[in-house]
């Protein structure tokens, strides 16, 4: 676990025990990049910058004045939905076979 990623864990009251197993880093980023595939992005009228969301993911969305900073402000608000949902045993859409749903275990 990466120093950021333990950080925001943090920050959302993620309990350590609802953090994801090793496989979750993995499956998370394979998640984040494929969903990210799906992103669409629009030009906003007057020079506004651009607008990027995800539209199977309700709340997933980002404004900034340049495509590339719109890209990654969609990715750090992607990656804070993931682990707000995932703190609150909120359901995740499954995207392309991924499902992210968390199941007890001993």
């Amino acid at each position: 676990m990466s120093c950021q990623d333990s950080f925001r864990r943090k920050r959302l009251g993620v309990p350590p025990a609802f953090y994801i197993v090793y496989i979750g880093s993995v499956v998370i980023n394979h998640y984040i990049t494929v969903a990210l595939r799906r992103a669409h992005y629009e030009l906003l009228e007057n020079g506004g910058g651009f607008y990027g969301s995800i539209p199977e993911l309700t709340g997933v969305w980002a404004q900034a004045a340049t495509l590339e900073e719109c890209r990654e402000e969609l990715k750090s608000a992607l990656e804070d939905w993931l682990l707000f949902s995932l703190s609150r045993q909120q359901p995740i859409p499954v995207v392309d076979g991924i499902d992210l749903a968390i199941r007890e275990v001993a």
